[in-house]
């Protein structure tokens, strides 16, 4: 992505409440595969503006969170989001270079950047005993899949596969898997409607540069809505074995 592309994407996911699918639920599902105490130290990786500290705050209520990203403007989002709030840190940090021992990771669709199976290599030194990796991935839901929807993920993701794929992957990591779900349409809209919203405000005067990425937003929008059963995020809760 050359720089011109770089700064119209940040100008369209500028102030976003968050930067992919996923709701609370999903927190409190994965917190309840783990038996999570309200004590828990938890990893946010890959945090974007801290659309899931909340969540993970209400998991555990007496623990603390330790949100991190590498990129500067979510990790100033972040940090206003939870000024004043001592249950939370958030670093400008590498999800490759994790320092501290935690009863979760939690990563909501930013595994990709590293790769299931090297992710959770990488990250089980940093597990307590007993601690679990919860993360979200891009996943394959049919074989029957539209020209559509496999051009779109062909230029986003050509690795991606599907939940065999997925579970194959946590294996090889050495790691057994406590449960696995679908997150569900309201996870996708709330991520995809204030994006939408943020698309139609910068629309009008947008250059070349930003119509292209907000053209490319709108059809992933529209790609979503009309192929949401071949494709989506799987939630995975694992543990080494």
């Amino acid at each position: 992505m050359n720089s011109d592309a770089m700064k119209a994407f940040f100008t369209l996911h500028r102030d976003l409440p968050r930067e992919g699918p996923g709701e609370a639920a999903d927190v409190v599902w994965a917190a309840h595969l783990a038996d999570l105490s309200e004590a828990a130290q938890i990893a946010d990786v890959g945090c974007g503006p801290g659309g899931d500290i909340a969540a993970l705050l209400g998991a555990a209520p007496a623990g603390h969170v330790t949100a991190l990203d590498t990129t500067e403007h979510f990790v100033e989002a972040a940090r206003q989001r939870r000024a004043g709030d001592g249950r939370v840190t958030v670093l400008k940090a590498d999800m490759a270079r994790i320092m501290n021992r935690y009863d979760m990771i939690w990563c909501a669709g930013a595994v990709y950047f590293l790769g299931v199976t090297k992710a959770l290599n990488t990250w089980k030194k940093s597990l307590n005993p007993g601690g679990v990796v919860a993360f979200s991935e891009a996943c394959w839901f049919t074989d029957d899949r539209s020209d559509r929807a496999r051009a779109m993920w062909d230029t986003e993701y050509p690795d991606m596969t599907d939940q065999a794929g997925v579970t194959a992957q946590i294996a090889a990591a050495g790691y057994e898997v406590l449960g696995q779900r679908r997150l569900q349409d309201r996870a996708w809209e709330a991520y995809f409607g204030p994006l939408e919203a943020r698309i139609d405000q910068l629309r009008p005067n947008a250059d070349a540069a930003l119509q292209k990425v907000l053209d490319e937003a709108d059809e992933e929008i529209a790609c979503w809505r009309a192929h949401r059963d071949e494709f989506g995020y799987l939630l995975s809760v694992v543990r080494p074995a």
